[in-house]
C-alpha cells in the first residue's frame, strides 16, 4: 500500500491542553485511521495544509468563561466537514457558536449516566441499560452549557447536565460533555469509531501491515543509496527501527550497540544474541568500565543522568568514525516524544527529566536523521514489531529508562550495587511472569536504596541493604496507581530474594501513586 493512500484519510486533533489527548489519538489509531495532534493555536495554513476529512477539538482545563481562554480558529466550523467537540471543546464550540456556557465553583467528576432523547450517528442503537436508552459515561468538568446554538438539538443529558451531548444535522457537528476516549466511558471507543468511519466517510486503512509498507517505501526514498547508523538499545523502539531499516536498505545499516553496564541480568548477551544473527552489521561496544568511571562520586539523580548521557555520546561517537560514509543517523523516535518535545519548544510544558537520546553528537559527525517511527504510538510500535518477527516477550516489555539502572539505584552507583540490583530484579519479574501479574501491571521494577537494616539470617545478625518493589497499572503514564499485588505474592518474591541474594536484608513494597509521586525513583 502506497504511503499516499494511508495518509490520504486522516483526523486532525486540536489540543486545547487536556491531560488525555494523547489518548484520543490513540483510540483514532486504533479503529485504522490516521490522526494527528496539533496545538489549538497552531499557525492557520499547517491546519488548512492538514487537510483532515473531520476534526476533534480535545477537553482542557481552563475554563470558557475566562478572559483570552483558548478558543479553535473560526475556519474549524467553515472548513466543511465534520467537528466533535469533547469537554472543553463542546464548550468553546457552543460559545463560538452564540451559545452560552456556565462557570461553576462544583466540579463533575466520575461516572455519570447519560439518557439519549434524540436520534444521532453518534448514539443510535448504543445502550448500556436493558430496554432503556441510556450509556455510562465519565464526566471530568466545572463549567457546562446553559444556552445551545442555533441549529443543534439535545441528543443527550444527565441528571446535572441538561446538555451532555448535542448535534447539528446540517453541518455535522457534535459535542459531548463526557470524555468517550477513557476506558469508563463504556460505549466511548465505539462513538469515536462512528465519528471516524460513519460521519466521516473514512476506511480505516490505518493498519501493521500498512505502515510497515509505508515506512519502508519512506526510508528507501529518503536514503537512496546511503548509509545509516542505528544506536540499538535493544528496546522496542529501537529494534522495530532496526527491523523496518534492514528491511528496507540491507547491508546499508550498521547497528552499535553500547553496553553501559546498567542494564538487566544477562541483557546484553540477550541483546547480542538476538540481533547477531539477524545481519544487520552488528557492533557490540562493552563500556561498562568507563560508565561507572564517569559515575564515581556522582549522587544527584540529574548529574547522574547527565553524565550517563554524554558517556552514551563519546562510546556512540567514537564507534561511528570507526565507520565510513555513513550520512543518517536513524532514531527510535516516537510521536509522544514529538509532541511533548512540541509543547517545551512552545514553552507549554515543563522538563521533568533529561531524556537520553543520541542528539548532541559532535560537530565531525554531522549526519542526517531518519525517524522511521516518528508518527507512531507505543502501542503501535509493539503491533508492528510483532508482524516483523520480534518475539511478544520482548516487545510487550515494560519501559525501561534510558539510563537504566543508574537511576534505579538511589545515590552513587556502584558494581556492587548493581550486581545486587539485577539479580533481585530478575527474581521479582521471573515471579511475576509466573503468576501472569507481569501482563496486569503497566510497569515493575526494583529499587536499590543505599542504606543498610538489621536482619536475621539463621544464628547471625545481618546489616544489609535493602530493596524497593515497584508496580504501578496506568493508562498513559501520565498518572498511575499502585498495582495491589498480592500479600502472599510479595510474601515469596521478599523471602526468595532476601534467601537468595547474600547482600540484602529488607524488601519494601512502594505504594505511591503518581502523582504526588513519579513512576520512576529518580
Amino acid at each position: 500500500m502506497s504511503s499516499q493512500n494511508i495518509h490520504s484519510e486522516k483526523i486532525l486533533i486540536l489540543d486545547f491542553g487536556s491531560q488525555v489527548t494523547q489518548l484520543i489519538a490513540r483510540r483514532i489509531r486504533e479503529i485504522g485511521v490516521y490522526c494527528e495532534i496539533y496545538p489549538f493555536d497552531a499557525d492557520l495554513s499547517l491546519i488548512k495544509e492538514f487537510n483532515a476529512q473531520g476534526i476533534i477539538l480535545s477537553g482542557s482545563p481552563e475554563s470558557t468563561t475566562e478572559e483570552n481562554s483558548p478558543r479553535a480558529p473560526s475556519w474549524v466550523f467553515e472548513a466543511g466537514v465534520p467537528v466533535l467537540g469533547i469537554c472543553y471543546g463542546l464548550q468553546t464550540m457552543t460559545v463560538q457558536l452564540g451559545g452560552t456556557v456556565q462557570g461553576s465553583s462544583k466540579r463533575e467528576y466520575g461516572h455519570a449516566t447519560v439518557e439519549v432523547k434524540a436520534a444521532c450517528p453518534l448514539f443510535d442503537g448504543l445502550t448500556d441499560h436493558v430496554g432503556e436508552k441510556k450509556l455510562d459515561v465519565w464526566m471530568s468538568h466545572g463549567d457546562k452549557v446553559t444556552a445551545i446554538p442555533d441549529g443543534f438539538v439535545t441528543v443527550g443529558s444527565t441528571d446535572t447536565c441538561p446538555y451532555a451531548a448535542i448535534y447539528n444535522e446540517q453541518k455535522q457537528f457534535y459535542g459531548v460533555q463526557f470524555h468517550p476516549e477513557v476506558t469508563h466511558s463504556v460505549q466511548g471507543a465505539e462513538m469515536l469509531k462512528r465519528f471516524a468511519l460513519n460521519v466521516c466517510g473514512l476506511h480505516g486503512l490505518w493498519s501493521p501491515s500498512a505502515i510497515i509498507d509505508d515506512a519502508v517505501a519512506r526510508i528507501r526514498e529518503q536514503v537512496g543509496d546511503k548509509k545509516v547508523l542505528l544506536g540499538l538499545s535493544g528496546g522496542v523502539d529501537s529494534s522495530v527501527t532496526a527491523l523496518l531499516l534492514q528491511k528496507a536498505i540491507g547491508k546499508q545499516l550498521t547497528c552499535v550497540f553500547v553496553d553501559n553496564g546498567l542494564l538487566r541480568l544477562n541483557e546484553g548477551q540477550q541483546v547480542k544474541e538476538m540481533f547477531e544473527p539477524m545481519d544487520l552489521n552488528f557492533v557490540y561496544a562493552d563500556a561498562s568500565d568507563r560508565f561507572l568511571e564517569a559515575l564515581k562520586g556522582i549522587s544527584d539523580p540529574e548529574l547522574k543522568r547527565k553524565a550517563i548521557g554524554k558517556t552514551f555520546i563519546d562510546v556512540f561517537a567514537d564507534e561511528a568514525r570507526k565507520l565510513d560514509d555513513v550520512e543518517f543517523l536513524a532514531q527510535g523516535t516516537i510521536y509522544p516524544d514529538v509532541i511533548e518535545s512540541a509543547a517545551a519548544k512552545s514553552g507549554k510544558a515543563h522538563v521533568i527529566k533529561s531524556h537520553h537520546n543520541v542528539g548532541g553528537l559532535p560537530e565531525d559527525l554531522k549526519f542526517k536523521l531518519v525517524e522511521p517511527l516518528r508518527e507512531l504510538f507505543k502501542d503501535e510500535v509493539r503491533r508492528i514489531g510483532i508482524a516483523l518477527g520480534l518475539p511478544e516477550s520482548m516487545v510487550m516489555r515494560h519501559p525501561f529508562p534510558g539510563p537504566g539502572l543508574g537511576v534505579r539505584v538511589l545515590g552513587e552507583v556502584k558494581k556492587e550495587y548493581l550486581d545486587l540490583l539485577r539479580r533481585a530484579d530478575a527474581i521479582f519479574m521471573e515471579e511475576l511472569n509466573k503468576t501472569g501479574w507481569y501482563q496486569k501491571v503497566s510497569q515493575a521494577f526494583t529499587v536499590f536504596l543505599p542504606v543498610r537494616a538489621v536482619g536475621v539470617m539463621g544464628d547471625h545478625r545481618s546489616y544489609d541493604f535493602v530493596v524497593s518493589l515497584r508496580a504501578v497499572k496506568t493508562i498513559d503514564f501520565m498518572t498511575a496507581k499502585w498495582a495491589e499485588l498480592p500479600y502472599d505474592l510479595l510474601g515469596h518474591i521478599s523471602n526468595r530474594i532476601i534467601n537468595e541474594i547474600n547482600g540484602i536484608s529488607r524488601v519494601v513494597y512502594d505504594i505511591s501513586g503518581k502523582p504526588p509521586a513519579t513512576i520512576e525513583w529518580e
